[in-house]
Formats: C-alpha cells, sequence, structure tokens
C-alpha cells in the first residue's frame, strides 16, 4: 500500500493539462481515505469485510447467472446445490482478494503470509539465458503469482488494461513496482490494432532484454483462438504463446492458492519451454491448449477460488464476431 504522502504526490500541476477532470480528483481523494482506513485494518480484518460484503452482492449479480451456468457446464455430476455453494465462496474469494489489493505491500512483505515450495528448485531455471513469460489466472489472489519470478531476480513486466482515471492509474503503476520492477505496460482497446502492435513490439524488447513478462491471460478474447476448456471450448489470447515461440522463452505457469479463508497463499509453479517448428500458428495454438490444461488442473482442484464468470463459451466452427454476439447475451 502507498503510504498517504506518497498518494498525494502523484498529483502534479501538469494534471490539469492531461484530460484529469474534476470527477477524477474526487474519486482519487476518495482512494486515500480508503487507503489510510484499509492501512490500519490489516489484510485479515480487511478480507473478511470484504469476503461478507461480496457474498451479500455477488449472488444478486448478473455475473452471478454466467458463473452458475459455467460451473454446471464444468461440474454436470454436481447439484444445483453444491453448484450455488461453490459460487457464494467464489464471491467470497473475489471480496478478500479486492480488499487484499488495498494493502498489497502488507501481503508482499510478510513472509509468514506466502509459502512457496520450490523457490530453491526454481532458481535453476530463472538464472538460464532464457526469457521468461509468467501466466496465471484469476484464481486465489492473482496479484501476487508473479512474485517467484520477481523474488528470483527476473523483474517482471506486467501487461494490464490502463484505468479510465489518470490519478488512480499512475497510483496503481507505482504500488504494483513491488511486484513488477520492470513497470506495466498498458495494452490499448482491443480495437486498436496500432496500440496493441506497439506494446506487442515493446513486451518483445523487454523479453529479449531479459525481463519477465507476467500477463494475467484467462480472459475471455472475442478475437483469440479457440481453446479445449473445462469440457467445451472457449476464446483466448494466444499473445503470451507467441511471444514465446518468438523469443525462445521459459513458460511459468503460477497461482497463487489462498489457504483456507485467511489472507495467508501458497504459491506454484510448472514451468516448460516454448515449441518452435515450422509452424508459428500450430505452435502457439498448442502452447496455448497446453497453458489451459494446466489451469483446468487448478481449477477444478479449487473451484471455489476461481473466477467463474469470467469464461463464455463459443461455437469453434463460428466467427469471433458471432461468438461474441451470443455470449454478450445473458
Amino acid at each position: 500500500m502507498v503510504e498517504p504522502a506518497m498518494v498525494v504526490s502523484i498529483e502534479t500541476e501538469a494534471d490539469s493539462h492531461n484530460g484529469v477532470r474534476f470527477v477524477h480528483r474526487l474519486q482519487y481523494w476518495a482512494l486515500r481515505a480508503v487507503l489510510t482506513v484499509a492501512a490500519r485494518m490489516g489484510p485479515d480484518r480487511l478480507a473478511w469485510c470484504g469476503a461478507a460484503l461480496m457474498q451479500r452482492i455477488g449472488p444478486r449479480l448478473r455475473q452471478n447467472r454466467r458463473a452458475l451456468t459455467n460451473l454446471a457446464i464444468a461440474f454436470p455430476d454436481k447439484s444445483d446445490r453444491e453448484r450455488q455453494q461453490i459460487a457464494r465462496q467464489m464471491w467470497a474469494n473475489m471480496g478478500r482478494t479486492f480488499a487484499e489489493t488495498l494493502v498489497l505491500d502488507q501481503l508482499v512483505n510478510d513472509p509468514s503470509r506466502i509459502e512457496i515450495p520450490d523457490l530453491d528448485q526454481l532458481s535453476g531455471r530463472a538464472a538460464a539465458d532464457k526469457p521468461v513469460i509468467g501466466c496465471t489466472l484469476h484464481l486465489g489472489n492473482w496479484e501476487i503469482a508473479i512474485l517467484p519470478l520477481k523474488l528470483l531476480g527476473r523483474r517482471p513486466t506486467g501487461v494490464y488494461k490502463p484505468l479510465d482515471n489518470p490519478l488512480i492509474d499512475r497510483w496503481l503503476a507505482q504500488t504494483r513496482l513491488m511486484l513488477y520492477p520492470g513497470g506495466l505496460l498498458g495494452k490499448g482497446d482491443r480495437d486498436e490494432a496500432q496500440a496493441g502492435q506497439r506494446t506487442a513490439r515493446k513486451l518483445i524488447d523487454r523479453a529479449r532484454s531479459g525481463s519477465a513478462l507476467g500477463f494475467v491471460c484467462d480472459h475471455f478474447d472475442r478475437r483469440g483462438e479457440c481453446v479445449p476448456f473445462m469440457g467445451r471450448t472457449a476464446r483466448f489470447t494466444t499473445a503470451p504463446a507467441m511471444i514465446a515461440r518468438h523469443v525462445g522463452a521459459q513458460i511459468w505457469l503460477g497461482r497463487a492458492v489462498r489457504i483456507g479463508t485467511s489472507s495467508r497463499f501458497r504459491l506454484d509453479v510448472v514451468h516448460f519451454d516454448a515449441p518452435k517448428t515450422a509452424d508459428k500458428r500450430g505452435d502457439a495454438q498448442a502452447l496455448t491448449t497446453a497453458i489451459f490444461a494446466t489451469f483446468e488442473k487448478w481449477i477444478r482442484e479449487n473451484p471455489e477460488q476461481w473466477m467463474w464468470w469470467n469464461t463464455r463459451w463459443v461455437d469453434p466452427s463460428t466467427a469471433p464476431e458471432q461468438d461474441a454476439a451470443t455470449s454478450n447475451s445473458d
């Protein structure tokens, strides 16, 4: 978490000329007040409040319908009551995770809260003269899944979607330096092809220079490739796989599993090398399929900790635009 003095320094005189509106300042100062209270509460009490709040709000949101639909696809043998229980536990985990975002420094800087069983064994892989692409999913507290790469000196660079409020976006970038010392690169809007290409070139340059790259890559992507997942097919980006193949990178898949209902976590890592044959698209497809096979295994082990509304199922024979139109109707 950023101390209040650091939060104040985020505002500059130039902001008045950079599209910062009055509403942005109100939102930013509201965030500052919340951060002050959150710092005094600490992760455990804050996470409890977040869980209690989201367990009440979540089941009333339209996303809950999609979550239950996805749970029925993934677990057809479970009863409706069992799937509803998983959904309620999911909302509680989301509440804890959102709340912990406000005191992320207290999590990262407290060794008693984070267990990394294979860190010593991973050091040899991290020291290898190869770029590293780190991928995670919205499970447990995904914010800290990149931590092993940071602790092993690979200076991760993160990819994220910039926030509409430039002041809060700047706060987000500054606070994430503790996990992404290589900085955050904002990806453009999904229809801005040139912005996406510029970001991709920057990512490739960072990877080649020795920085690890970090992606949370289980978002549904209407322009992505069809990937087998949870007994159906979904569209996901192949960008991490394409970059990994292009630069000859190692792939590190990480998860931060919550231990019980506490603000304590176990970080697990699976790693393998990117394939490289004459078929560039086929390699990316195969690698993305392998990534999501691991993600599926992890989700089935802890279904209550994954964001179940995040995926939409598609017919692989249809165009991406048709898939998007179908999946957007709840």
